[in-house]
């Protein structure tokens, strides 16, 4: 689906105010109204023509892909698919339900961006469902970047598309990384060729902004992360396990203990069927 649009930056980002902003589009037949802004001394660089996918299963976390959504679909000219097994809303792990712009078979074959978000419960499902799984691994041998934030790099992983690669996850599934031959990384955004992850949940925002910066430039990607007034500032310094105390971080770890077994278990037979060779 074309990209959503948002209202302008201003004159002297008239170009890229196209990219974010607008409103409804005409009715068929109506006149298209003027531009707002004389558009001539826009970059060429600006306009793109990425084909973007962003996987939702049953159970995935809305922000791990509601932030990157935002960034993503502020490239000027880019294409964003919300992709899923059938076109049927989904449900996110807090009941968030989006409706998905495409199905697995409807997506271009030859994609720019391919992205996953993670989640708890659901990213394991995810991981046992044939369909899911023959999607991210098909789709991943070709595209031009795969993409993922949170537990989502679990289910690249076990897809076979982090073997050999610097990774990151959530900080408590970091670990888990090299069960699928990927070397776990302890940044905010990592790196590796055409590989791109995130750590967990709110990372989704960096990740997505430097995404931005990558395929545009540090303007555009600035007007972007100002359009969004995002400035980080926490009430708490409890956003690492570094900083958090450490009664928080034990509640946290006692509480998903189970799910980390189950997901190692999970991503091991997973993994073990998508091996290459």
């Amino acid at each position: 689906m074309p990209n959503p649009t948002r209202r302008d930056l201003g004159t002297g980002l008239a170009a890229l105010a196209l990219a974010l902003a607008g409103g409804t589009p005409p009715a068929a037949g109506a006149e298209a109204p003027p531009p707002a802004h004389d558009m001539t001394e826009m970059p060429a660089s600006w306009m793109g023509r990425e084909q973007i996918a962003m996987l939702v299963y049953p159970g995935f976390t809305a922000l791990d892909l509601v932030g990157p959504h935002y960034m993503l679909t502020s490239l000027m000219g880019a294409t964003t698919h919300v992709v899923a097994r059938s076109r049927d809303p989904v449900v996110s792990d807090t009941g968030l339900t989006l409706v998905p712009s495409a199905t697995f078979a409807e997506v271009p074959a030859d994609l720019d961006i391919l992205f996953v978000p993670g989640g708890t419960s659901g990213t394991l499902a995810a991981m046992r469902d044939p369909a899911t799984m023959d999607f991210l691994a098909g789709r991943g041998r070709s595209a031009r970047f795969v993409t993922s934030v949170c537990t989502g790099s679990l289910l690249l992983g076990a897809a076979g598309l982090l073997d050999g690669y610097e990774a990151t996850s959530h900080w408590m599934t970091r670990s888990l990384l090299p069960i699928f031959g990927a070397k776990p990384v302890d940044r905010r955004v990592v790196r590796d060729r055409n590989r791109i992850t995130g750590a967990g949940v709110t990372a989704g925002v960096d990740f997505g902004l430097a995404m931005v910066a990558d395929l545009r430039d540090r303007l555009y990607a600035e007007s972007v992360q100002l359009l969004a007034e995002y400035a980080p500032d926490p009430p708490y310094r409890s956003g690492s396990p570094d900083t958090a105390p450490p009664l928080a971080r034990k509640l946290l770890e006692d509480m998903l203990a189970g799910f980390l077994q189950r997901a190692e278990e999970t991503g091991r037979a997973a993994f073990a069927a998508r091996r290459p060779g």
